[in-house]
């Protein structure tokens, strides 16, 4: 596997043991609902994810299985997202988090996180290949439906709300509303999703951003004044962990752009 790059910012604040990683975790988790996990060796690898050391946290993951392979997925899928400069690469990890996520699901199909970060996978890698490509492919359908199980098993799962916005936003920016029908997508469903992500999780500095995003996807120009006061607030958020250091730091992009 390339090298991974490392992650940019200074990370002592993010830094946990076993006994601080607990006593934070809801804070921490507020995004994915995800259980406190039992195992020590799950706990670890979820302990780099934070710190942002997602390599370690990926391989520490896998080791620890079971559980871990979320704390695997989760540090891989975010790693790629922000973090891999190459095109092909980022879509060979999207697409290999998304085959463990199926995996899982065969093996634990109420794990609701399993189905989110199949639903992740597949949206960045559709993203990367052209949404409309991705659609005709039927991977919209495929990240809905998974999206949707996960707040079905997980209803309180803040990111998936989010997820699955920013899917009825994009599908109809991507074909227009009358062919965004055809796959499921709802203007007025997708901004229920992002405000109901807000109420669960109302310190998200990523919600705010994809809100913000799918204001402007689904309402034009005339919600662009709502946009950046949403960039505003995410980019003045306080990141508890490396994953949301790197969600404010790229609000900071968008209202310097």
């Amino acid at each position: 596997m390339a090298k991974w790059s490392p992650f940019p910012y200074e990370n002592a604040d993010y830094e946990h043991d076993a006994a601080t990683l607990k006593k934070h975790w809801a804070r921490l988790h507020a995004g994915d609902a995800e259980p406190l996990p039992k195992d020590a060796a799950v706990l670890e690898a979820w302990a780099l994810f934070h710190a942002g050391d997602f390599k370690k946290a990926v391989d520490a993951g896998l080791q620890a299985g079971g559980a871990g392979i979320t704390a695997a997925n989760k540090a891989q899928a975010i790693y790629a997202n922000y973090l891999e400069k190459s095109e092909k690469t980022k879509l060979e990890l999207f697409l290999e988090v998304a085959q463990r996520a199926e995996a899982q699901i065969a093996e634990d199909p109420k794990n609701a996180n399993a189905h989110y970060w199949l639903a992740y996978s597949i949206g960045r890698y559709s993203q990367g290949i052209s949404v409309a490509k991705a659609l005709a492919q039927g991977l919209g359908s495929k990240v809905k439906n998974a999206l949707e199980t996960t707040i079905k098993l997980s209803p309180k799962h803040a990111d998936a709300h989010i997820a699955l916005g920013a899917f009825h936003a994009e599908v109809i920016d991507k074909v227009g509303k009358l062919l965004g029908r055809t796959q499921g997508a709802d203007a007025a469903t997708g901004l229920k999703m992002f405000q109901a992500a807000l109420k669960l999780n109302p310190a998200s500095a990523i919600a705010m951003v994809e809100y913000a995003n799918g204001l402007v996807m689904l309402e034009g120009d005339k919600k662009m004044k709502d946009a950046e006061k949403l960039y505003a607030q995410a980019a003045a958020c306080e990141p508890a962990d490396a994953m949301e250091r790197l969600d404010v730091e790229m609000a900071k992009a968008e209202l310097e752009d």
